[in-house]
C-alpha cells in the first residue's frame, strides 16, 4: 500500500498498456478524467493512487484493475 493506505501504480506498466492503445497522456486524461498532472506522476514514478481513480483507468484502459497494481 502506498501513502494513506491507497494502493500503489506500477507506472511502468500503466504507460505501457496506455502506450499500446495509442493514447497520450493527454487523450488519457480526457477519456478517463484523471488529471494529467497525476497521470505523469504515475507513469514517471508509479505512487499512490485512490482505488476510484485506478479503477477508471482500469475501465478506460479495458484492463483488470490488478494490472495497474505494483507488486509491494
Amino acid at each position: 500500500m502506498g501513502e494513506e493506505g491507497n494502493p500503489r501504480v506500477n507506472g511502468e506498466r500503466l504507460q505501457e498498456i496506455r502506450m499500446s492503445r495509442g493514447l497520450t497522456l493527454r487523450r488519457l486524461e480526457q477519456a478517463s478524467g484523471v488529471p494529467y498532472d497525476l497521470l505523469n506522476e504515475l507513469e514517471l514514478g508509479g505512487g499512490a493512487a485512490d482505488e476510484a481513480t485506478i479503477e477508471g483507468l482500469a475501465e478506460t484502459l479495458d484492463v483488470e484493475t490488478s494490472e495497474l497494481l505494483a507488486d509491494y
